[in-house]
C-alpha cells in the first residue's frame, strides 16, 4: 500500500473552526469519490499550551494500492475536483503533499512495571 500524506494549514482569512467545518461538509465529500481511495485517515492537530501554534490544522493519509492507482485516482475527474477545491480553504503556499510507504516496526514485549 501507498499512502498521500498531505499537511493542510488553512487560510490566513479563515479560523479553525470554519476551516474544520468547510473540511468536513465540502472537501471530504469530494476525496472520498476519487477511484482507488483504499482507506482515508484525518489527524486532526491538537493545540499545545506549551508550545508555538503548528504549521498545520489537520494532516491527512490518502492510501491507495499502489503508485499507478493514487497517480490515476489524481488524474481523474474526482482527484482534479479535489484539487481545484483546495485553494477555498488551504493555503497553497504552504500544502505539502508526501508520498510514502508504510513499514510496521515490532515493539518489544512489556517489561514489568516492578509495581
Amino acid at each position: 500500500m501507498i499512502k498521500a500524506i498531505v499537511l493542510l494549514p488553512r487560510r490566513e482569512d479563515m479560523d479553525r473552526k470554519d476551516f474544520d467545518r468547510y473540511f468536513r461538509e465540502t472537501h471530504l465529500p469530494l476525496v472520498v469519490k476519487m477511484p482507488g481511495l483504499r482507506r482515508l485517515v484525518v489527524n486532526w492537530v491538537m493545540a499545545d499550551p506549551s508550545a508555538p501554534p503548528a504549521d498545520y490544522d489537520a494532516v491527512a493519509e490518502d492510501w491507495f494500492d499502489d503508485l499507478q492507482a493514487m497517480e490515476a485516482a489524481f488524474a481523474s475527474p474526482e482527484g482534479k475536483a479535489v484539487a481545484d477545491d483546495a485553494p477555498h480553504f488551504l493555503d497553497m503556499g504552504r500544502f505539502r503533499l508526501l508520498v510514502g510507504q508504510e513499514e510496521d516496526i515490532p515493539l518489544p514485549a512489556a517489561q514489568p512495571t516492578g509495581r
